[in-house]
């Protein structure tokens, strides 16, 4: 009989990045759970001044309200012509409360239509690791591009379908989930977290 999967808590309800989570970890004997499935609701302030304040503060806040070794990311999309806007508050761009994926994409390209193309841009994830005990561990990923002025692509979620990957020609929402999760910044810094998971998977 195999042993029962340790269960892991998604520091997020985003069921996007979820999903990307799950085919990312695959491989490994773990539980995937969202703060909503075990009666968790916070909404820790993303207050820090980087991207590994912010995973850190999330990570640390869910592993001890749980009591569940937690996997927290902050990540965002930093534009060169607006001097690496919107950054830390690309989740939180668009003035108005409630603000959806598709109204952060169309301000985010009118801030940049007085700016010659092509828009370099990159996305960058910190994703960390926190245990109960308070051991945490952090890991970066990159993925550099540049932002078009037409949306492509059905799949993903914020800023995807305006994200061209320039090596494949394609945006980050017309790539499948397989190849998302080889080349996407969420993805790069899971695989630097997974010897830290495999650790909590020994005997």
């Amino acid at each position: 009989m195999s042993p029962a999967p340790i269960r892991l808590l998604i520091a997020t309800n985003n069921p996007g990045k979820r999903r990307e989570l799950q085919a990312l970890l695959a491989d490994l004997p773990l539980e995937l759970l969202l703060p909503s499935e075990i009666g968790i609701e916070l909404h820790p302030a993303e207050e820090g001044e980087s991207y590994a304040e912010n995973a850190r503060h999330k990570a640390i806040t869910f592993a001890r309200a749980s009591g569940l070794p937690s996997l927290a990311d902050d990540s965002g999309l930093e534009v060169d012509a607006l001097g690496g806007a919107p950054g830390l508050h690309s989740a939180r761009y668009h003035p108005r409360p409630g603000a959806t994926d598709a109204e952060r994409r169309a301000l985010l390209l009118e801030h940049l239509r007085p700016f010659p193309r092509p828009w370099s841009a990159r996305f960058r994830a910190v994703v960390a690791l926190a245990h109960p005990n308070g051991e945490i561990h952090l890991a970066e990923g990159i993925c550099e591009g540049e932002i078009i002025p037409e949306e492509r692509g059905q799949n993903g979620f914020g800023y995807d379908p305006i994200f061209l990957l320039n090596e494949l020609g394609r945006t980050m929402a017309e790539l499948s989930l397989e190849e998302k999760n080889r080349l996407s910044h969420r993805a790069r810094a899971v695989q630097g977290l997974r010897p830290f998971i495999l650790r909590y998977l020994e005997p």
